[in-house]
């Protein structure tokens, strides 16, 4: 029997090549949640895109709120930040919290993210981040960096093979705003 999972799901692209290698050996339901992601209808189009991709690959997809007023807090201090910068730390936390909270209170014993594929994010620090709130939450949190061995490239292909749109920039009103057309 495979163990479950939680899978925090920033986008189809990502969750497409994450996702499909984590069913190899859990039971995963993924956790679309990221008031990071403006404007509002881009937000839907990436909603739209993860349950495309839950059809395809057959497995649930849960949704927490979008709730963008407190991403714009949490982070307004540091939307100076350069794309890598201290305020992807904190929203990584934020999302993280949140899907870590949910798995508890679903019963899942693990949670991770497929936030890892992307070449923007830095998976040391999701697994840290990880790590300690799979502490403070008694869950156990499994690590990784899903962009290693052509992961990223493999989110490329897959997003060809399945149709998916993939943005040009991570998801905040900051990363678009410093985003190359």
């Amino acid at each position: 029997m495979k163990s479950r999972i939680l899978a925090h799901i920033c986008c189809g692209p990502d969750a497409a090549y994450a996702v499909g290698l984590l069913q190899e050996t859990h039971d995963v339901t993924g956790f679309f949640y990221n008031p990071n992601i403006w404007p509002p209808e881009e937000y839907g189009r990436r909603l739209d895109e993860a349950r495309k991709v839950e059809r395809i690959l057959a497995f649930p997809l849960l949704a927490g709120a979008y709730a963008p007023e407190a991403w714009f807090e949490t982070t307004e201090r540091f939307k100076a930040e350069p794309e890598k910068g201290r305020r992807c730390d904190i929203c990584y936390a934020l999302r993280l919290d949140r899907t870590a909270r949910e798995a508890l209170a679903r019963g899942l014993p693990a949670f991770t993210t497929v936030m890892s594929v992307s070449p923007l994010k830095k998976a040391d620090v999701l697994n840290r981040i990880g790590r300690r709130l799979g502490r403070k939450y008694g869950l156990a949190f499994l690590e990784a960096d899903f962009k290693k061995k052509g992961g990223f490239q493999k989110s490329v292909e897959l997003s060809r093979r399945y149709g998916l749109y993939r943005q040009n920039y991570c998801g905040c009103l900051y990363s678009r705003r410093d985003a190359r057309p």
